[in-house]
Parts: structure tokens; C-alpha cells; sequence
């Protein structure tokens, strides 16, 4: 950074045989500074404060340069520059913000991009769509000019910093995915979420949030602190960090509770020790254990119920027969009754 510095002097002093110090250029464009919008022609609505500030546009509009510098080379028009050696060397990138020194520096035909903060989006050469809010953010975007590394938005100091050819990454935080360089379709949120990440469509939400993972993919993690437990992971959530603290988690997750599903294909949920959840129960080989689906288990009850219902009725014609059978024999002895023989009177002569 300090050879391009001394550069960037350089070739400014070189430059000052141009002219003198531009005045008000017309009543519709506006000039103050050694050589500010030296070269223009019949473009309007052009303002330049600074040293070679929008030297040399001719003919374009709407261009707006503070600093030394700024815009020195455009010739596009409805770029805004705003630091010293801002948007430097564009030449037909349109429309730009820079906005901090050295912003948006080595960009030429690049367009759409935004830059907030001394050196962000420093090295873009031409890709596009890009927003930077932060010092060094996103600072190396682009740099190999391939022009690929498109749609990426960083907000916080050093924030996408190492990113070259990676496109649609969403970094928001100090550090956030600062040394991932490449990686696609990565969004992080937090102080160094995701910091060191060259896969891609990872989800990082939390200061420090997957910080140690590089190659992995698809992977989500929640909670400050939660890290990958290796840094290829392929596809893992996690949710909150057991391991990262002293006391244990409560958890409430709403739409579960009270709330229906189908018994022809639910399943069980279990948890290890890990705090990993699964439907498959394995043994220690990592075979596959059987367990019985909640059909089976319905099944079973069904056919439980069905035995009992059997049983009920069962007992319920015996009590009937036996009730039967009580009054058979209250009837009987009714009539053995009836039938007794009427008791004889003996009586005794003396």
C-alpha cells in the first residue's frame, strides 16, 4: 500500500505542468484546485475540489470529485469521488461512489459500486454491483481483473477484505469473512463471522460464527461462539454452543407444540449426547437400529384396543350368564321351596 502511495504522488506531480488553477468553468460546472476539471469540454454538471480533481473528462456529466486526485482519469461521468485518489484511475465505470481515500482506486470499468471508507473496494478493476462501508472492506475485490466477482456487500472494517473472485457474499460485522477469499453465495453477521471461508452458501450468524471453517458447504450456524467441528463440514446446522459455555440451554421453539402431523409417515426424533438430532438410531458401528414407527406403535395400540374391546365384551357375556344363572337358581329354589313337604305333627300318648 505505501509503494502505490508513493505512486499515486507521484504521478501527481508530474501532472502540474498542466495548467494552472481552474476557476469556475461554466454555469454549470464547478472547478476549484490546480488542474480541477482541467480537460472539459461542453460536459455539464460537473464539480471538482482538489488537485487534478475530474482532470479529464471532456464532454460527460454529473461527475463529482473532492481530493486530490479523485476521479483523475475518468471519462464517464456520474461518478462520485470523495477522499484522495478516489475512483483514480476509472476511465469509463459509471455510475461509481467512493467515498474515503484510495476508495474504489484501481477501478476502470467497473460500474454500480459503492465504496465507504479509506481503501474499500481499493483493488475492484471492473466488476460491478459491489457495496463496501468500512476500512479495507472488500479491499481486495476483483483484484485479478477478472471481472467475476460481482453483487457482494460488505459493511464493517476489513470486512470481505481478501475476497478476489467471490460473488453474492453478504458480510456484515468487523473482520466478517475478512481472509475467505473466493468463496460464493456466504452470508455472515457478526464480529469475524465466517472469517476464514472459501466455500460457498454458508450462513454464519453470531460474533465469531463458523470462524474456523474454510472449505466447507451449505452450512448454518447460529450462536455466538458456534463453531464447525472440523473445517470442511458439508451441510450442518447448529444452533447455539453447549461447549462454548457453563450452563446449558433452554429451548423453545414455537409451531411444534399442539400442532398435527401425519401418523401414516411421522417419525421419531432423537438426540445424542452430542446435541445432534436424528430419525435414525444407529449402534456404536454406525449400523442402523430398528425402531418401531409411530404406525407400528398405532398399530399396536389398535390391536391392543381391539383385545380389550374383546376381553370387555367377553366379560360382559359371562357377567350376563352368570347373572343368568343366579336367577335360574333363585327360581329353582322358589320352587323347591313350593314343593317342600308340609311339616308332620307327632304326638306323643302316654
Amino acid at each position: 500500500m505505501k509503494i502505490r502511495k508513493i505512486i499515486f504522488t507521484t504521478a501527481l506531480s508530474a501532472l502540474v505542468c498542466f495548467g494552472l488553477c481552474q476557476q469556475v468553468q461554466s454555469q454549470t460546472n464547478t472547478a476549484e484546485g490546480e488542474n480541477a476539471l482541467h480537460s472539459l469540454t461542453t460536459g455539464f454538471y460537473n464539480s471538482a475540489f482538489g488537485f487534478d480533481a475530474v482532470l479529464s473528462i471532456t464532454d460527460q456529466s454529473f461527475d463529482t470529485g473532492v481530493g486530490a486526485g479523485a476521479l483523475l482519469v475518468d471519462t464517464a461521468g456520474s461518478n462520485t469521488a470523495v477522499g484522495a485518489g478516489a475512483l483514480l484511475v476509472n476511465s469509463t465505470g459509471s455510475p461509481n461512489t467512493a467515498v474515503g481515500a484510495f476508495a474504489l482506486f484501481d477501478n476502470t470499468t467497473g460500474s454500480a459500486n459503492t465504496a465507504v471508507g479509506a481503501e474499500a473496494l481499493e483493488l475492484n478493476v471492473s466488476a460491478v454491483t459491489n457495496a463496501a462501508m468500512g476500512q479495507f472492506a472488500l479491499q481486495n475485490n476483483d483484484s485479478s481483473g477478472a471481472g467475476t466477482a460481482n453483487f457482494n456487500t460488505a459493511v464493517g472494517g476489513f470486512a470481505l477484505q481478501a475476497n478476489v473472485d467471490g460473488t453474492r457474499n453478504t458480510a456484515v460485522g468487523a473482520g466478517a469473512i475478512e481472509s475467505g477469499d473466493g468463496g460464493n453465495d456466504n452470508t455472515a453477521v457478526g464480529e469475524i463471522a465466517g472469517s476464514n471461508i472459501t466455500g460457498n452458501s454458508n450462513t454464519c450468524l453470531g460474533s465469531s460464527a463458523g470462524s474456523n471453517l474454510l472449505d466447507g458447504e451449505g452450512n448454518i450456524y447460529i450462536g455466538a461462539q458456534v463453531q464447525a467441528d472440523s473445517t470442511g463440514e458439508f451441510e450442518f446446522i447448529r444452533i447455539g454452543n453447549d461447549t462454548a459455555f457453563t450452563f446449558p440451554y433452554d429451548t423453545f421453539i414455537a409451531g411444534i407444540f399442539d400442532r398435527d402431523v401425519s401418523v401414516g409417515t411421522a417419525t421419531f426424533v432423537f438426540v445424542d449426547d452430542t446435541g445432534k438430532l436424528g430419525t435414525n438410531a444407529v449402534d456404536a458401528n454406525g449400523h442402523k437400529v430398528a425402531v418401531p414407527t409411530p404406525q407400528v406403535m398405532l398399530n399396536d395400540f389398535l390391536n391392543a384396543q381391539k383385545r380389550v374391546a374383546e376381553l370387555e365384551g367377553t366379560v360382559a357375556r359371562l357377567a350376563a350368564t352368570v347373572q343368568e344363572q343366579a336367577a335360574q337358581i333363585q327360581r329353582v329354589s322358589a320352587q323347591l321351596e313350593v314343593s317342600r313337604p308340609a311339616p308332620q305333627v307327632v304326638v306323643n300318648k302316654p
